[in-house]
């Protein structure tokens, strides 16, 4: 090689490795600090949208998993909300059975009929009350309902990444019945038994009409107080008659007994069952759904867990790896540095032949 002057061909070589083992150090450096070693599209086109659209389906399944866990929880308010319900038809049915028994006079059974009327009180009141987040959710009654913060299909959840109908859960509006007393003792009949004259027992059909009416009220007045007092009543071996003025309170009651075609409290035990039974019966929906629910919480966790660990191994550093380049980067830098140095010093020798 000649040795000039004006152009050094050793300096430009070192100058321009020096310029590459830099730019490699300050990738490793960036890699490394960041934690990612796809920092922008320059560093992998592909797997830089990949990670986006990745990045986008992970934060959406978290948000999918909190959908399904806030109506999980839903569906426990009205699971517990039951329970409490339950516990006053099961006091009322103690109370009745206690009345059916022959022992007890006028004055107690109007003692049994006062906490039986407020126990079914509460129950209406629980029940109209009962939601979640402004969600009536012991409302709905038939298909012309309104107001109950849901559409006439119920709820959808939103446990999925698309808008597709496999991404949603419903929860269908017969879960969200109403649990009033008015609902809950629609009708039926229950069996009651009569004994004639000679001592034989006979069985037969007693609908719940027949022995509300006989108590003074009947299904269709079991939404205002004084079908709920009639209800009681029926409840406690009474008849109820309201007042004639609807502003003058409560009536007056009579003893059952003194009516005819009426079976006493005993009949109401039956009724008091179908409710119960009801309510076991909605409960055990809610139990399927909840179970649904569960199964669709898990399914997020895996779908999230597998998206992150390909995502973590798409774009996150591999320390041991980029520090052993980072190393190599390094080293050539200091080592182009030096040679640099020496390489500048190189036209000086052409002095020594002047």
């Amino acid at each position: 090689m000649t040795l000039t002057i004006n152009t050094n061909i050793a300096s430009i070589v070192a100058e321009r490795n020096l310029n590459s083992a830099t730019n490699k150090l300050n990738k490793s450096l960036e890699r490394l600090s960041t934690g990612y070693k796809i920092n922008n599209a320059a560093d992998n086109a592909a797997g830089y949208s990949i990670a986006d659209m990745w990045t986008t389906q992970i934060s959406s399944l978290d948000v999918a998993g909190d959908n399904a866990s806030t109506g999980n929880d839903l569906l426990t308010t009205i699971e517990q909300t039951y329970g409490l319900l339950t516990g006053h038809l099961q006091r009322v049915r103690d109370l009745t059975e206690q009345a059916a028994n022959g022992t007890y006079g006028s004055i107690s059974l109007k003692s049994i009929q006062a906490e039986i009327y407020g126990r079914l009180q509460e129950i209406d009141r629980i029940s109209a009350n009962s939601e979640f987040n402004g969600i009536k959710l012991m409302s709905y009654v038939d298909e012309n309902s309104t107001g109950i913060g849901m559409t006439s299909d119920g709820l959808n959840l939103q446990v999925g990444l698309y808008s597709n109908n496999d991404s949603v859960i419903n929860l269908d509006i017969s879960l969200f019945k109403s649990a009033r007393i008015s609902s809950l003792f629609s009708g039926g009949t229950t069996k009651v038994f009569t004994r004639d004259a000679k001592g034989d027992v006979t069985e037969s059909e007693y609908s719940l009409d027949a022995a509300l009416t006989a108590a003074g009220g009947g299904i269709s007045a079991l939404n205002t107080h004084d079908g709920l007092r009639a209800m009681a009543a029926a409840c406690s071996a009474l008849k109820y008659t309201p007042n004639a003025d609807e502003n003058a309170g409560e009536g007056t009651y009579n003893l059952l007994s003194d009516e005819d075609n009426t079976y006493g409290a005993s009949a109401m035990i039956g009724f008091i069952d179908n409710a119960i039974n009801e309510i076991s019966k909605r409960v055990t929906k809610i139990g399927a759904a909840q179970n649904r629910i569960a199964s669709a919480i898990s399914a997020l966790d895996v779908q999230s867990q597998n998206l992150t660990s390909s995502l973590s191994t798409l774009r996150d550093t591999d320390v041991a790896d980029e520090s052993s380049k980072y190393i190599q980067a390094q080293i050539l830098q200091q080592a182009s540095a030096t040679l640099l140095s020496t390489a500048n010093q190189t036209p000086s020798i052409a002095l020594n032949l002047l």
